[in-house]
């Protein structure tokens, strides 16, 4: 395999590393971490989840997060100034689907959830009404976030490969 520019073929691969890395979190989190939390009683979901929602944010998946919407941005913009390119409508479309349905979706609908969960207290009854609402509503957007990195990741991947035939 030969590429034009290794650099921006390491940023493609980065891209889909990422995506692929945000898309299994968000996968874990849809299929199994959400329902185990829901048959746990409220008090203890909800701090079980306030404690999650603390602790994601570090270097290695704030990286993963943001370092790949930053790649991605990046990735769209260059290919979109150069369109005409083999793959880089994948490129483009990949990396939108990356930017608006996880980091967009993450920061208008997941983290204000987040935001409203953190200051409820475990054991009151606002904090059941709310953790009923919240496990409905945040999963359902974590689905979304869920599809959006797989496609993401699956478009990329299309590039890098009609990219170096």
């Amino acid at each position: 395999m030969t590429t034009a520019n290794p650099l921006f073929f390491a940023l493609k691969l980065f891209a889909v590393i990422g995506c692929g890395l945000v898309a299994g979190v968000f996968f874990a989190f849809s299929t199994f971490v959400m329902k185990a939390l829901a048959q746990q009683p409220p008090a203890q979901g909800i701090a079980t989840m306030q404690s999650i929602n603390i602790t994601v944010i570090n270097p290695w998946f704030m990286t993963a997060f943001l370092g790949t919407g930053a790649a991605c941005l990046f990735l769209a913009v260059a290919s979109g100034l150069k369109w005409h390119q083999p793959g880089a409508a994948y490129l483009i479309v990949g990396s939108l689907l990356y930017l608006v349905g996880t980091v967009l979706v993450t920061i208008a609908l997941n983290v204000p959830l987040n935001d409203a969960l953190a200051i409820v207290k475990p054991d009151s009854p606002e904090g059941a009404n709310l953790w009923a609402t919240y496990l409905v509503n945040w999963t359902f957007w974590n689905h979304v976030r869920t599809v959006a990195a797989v496609a993401a990741t699956a478009l990329l991947t299309l590039a890098i490969n009609i990219s170096a035939r």
